[in-house]
């Protein structure tokens, strides 16, 4: 193995996703609960977003799990202890909406038809449920002790 690159983010990257078409690289980082996302054919940085919940202190946004929809438009990013998870664009790295699951969300997987989100939910216990056609977490089901990620298959 060699080392090609090294590539700058903010404090404690916790989770990479590439775009469905490999061009762009998105790095979470938990501690500055930030995206920073970066052209995999230059490795320069292309934009950056940067998490704001309101009523929720700076420290407590912490981004981490990301999941990328199959039409590239947008990113799904789990936002931890805030546990909200954001709703990016990801030509504007704006943020569209956020969804308020369970405590504490590690990570997510969108359903084989792109119309359901999942979140794992450590603190809670739970995996919670969100339509996106409708923009509303729809239920919440109990998994057992912190659950973590989340992975769909047939």
């Amino acid at each position: 193995l060699e080392l090609i690159d090294n590539l700058l983010v903010d404090t404690r990257p916790r989770a990479a996703a590439f775009s469905v078409d490999g061009k762009q690289l998105w790095v979470s980082s938990e501690i500055r609960g930030s995206v920073t996302v970066f052209d995999t054919a230059t490795r320069a940085q292309t934009g950056k977003t940067e998490f704001e919940v309101p009523g929720i202190r700076r420290e407590g946004v912490q981004a981490v799990g990301i999941e990328m929809s199959r039409d590239g438009a947008t990113a799904y990013v789990a936002l931890g202890p805030a546990n909200r998870i954001a709703e990016v664009d990801t030509k504007t790295f704006t943020v569209r909406r956020l969804y308020l699951v369970g405590q504490r969300p590690w990570h997510v997987a969108l359903s084989d038809d792109q119309k359901q989100l999942i979140s794992a939910n450590g603190n809670s216990g739970d995996i919670s449920f969100i339509d996106l056609e409708n923009q509303e977490v729809v239920k919440s089901l109990p998994v057992g002790r912190g659950p973590w990620g989340v992975v769909i298959g047939p």
